[in-house]
């Protein structure tokens, strides 16, 4: 109930006249240049293994995702520690500079395995990811953009997810990736990375 009320709060926040004079992109560049770019790399896609891309997220879904750091809600303890006491101005305008930036693939990303790669898509249909990511996985609103995203990354989230140990602002992902094996999870991990 504390993470839809904070949900709501956030959502409520971004809609209000005050929110209109932060979302300043270059205000949020000079913001990820002092302690950001080290990790998720100068231009949003991370070089660091297991450090998630945020060029071209939706700026809603990183705003959101740094609440829940702020707030103890997501943990990830170099995050929970970055985001503790930090502004909602500075929340938004980190996210407008992230959601502003080129995505694309980090420079690192593993050649495509043709086997691996046609059983990620086989998967990912009946799984239905592209409802919620929409068709190209470029994600919307609150949904991140898990196109080019580092394969690691997103098989470690898909397992915290599936062993109820990462909660989204919903239940939709814990539900999706029900009865997945690791071997399904690095196979669909890998499909998504290779987009572009």
């Amino acid at each position: 109930m504390r993470l839809l009320a904070l949900v709501a709060a956030a959502v409520l926040a971004a809609a209000t006249p005050e929110s209109a004079l932060a979302q300043d992109a270059r205000r949020g560049a000079e913001l990820a240049a002092q302690s950001c770019v080290a990790c998720h790399g100068e231009n949003g896609r991370s070089q660091t293994e297991d450090i998630p891309s945020l060029a071209g997220q939706p700026a809603d879904f990183i705003t959101l995702q740094m609440i829940l750091f702020r707030e103890g809600i997501r943990q990830v303890p170099p995050m929970n520690d970055f985001a503790a006491n930090m502004p909602d101005r500075d929340i938004e305008d980190l996210a407008a500079f992230f959601a502003s930036l080129r995505p694309g693939p980090p420079e690192d990303r593993r050649a495509r395995d043709a086997a691996l790669f046609a059983a990620g898509q086989a998967l990912i249909g009946p799984r239905n990811c592209g409802v919620c990511h929409v068709a190209d996985f470029g994600g919307r609103a609150q949904i991140p953009r898990i196109a080019a995203q580092r394969e690691e990354f997103l098989a470690r989230s898909m397992i915290e997810y599936r062993e109820g140990r990462r909660a989204g602002a919903d239940t939709q992902m814990n539900g999706a990736v029900v009865g997945l094996s690791n071997a399904d999870i690095a196979a669909i991990a890998h499909y998504l990375a290779q987009q572009d």
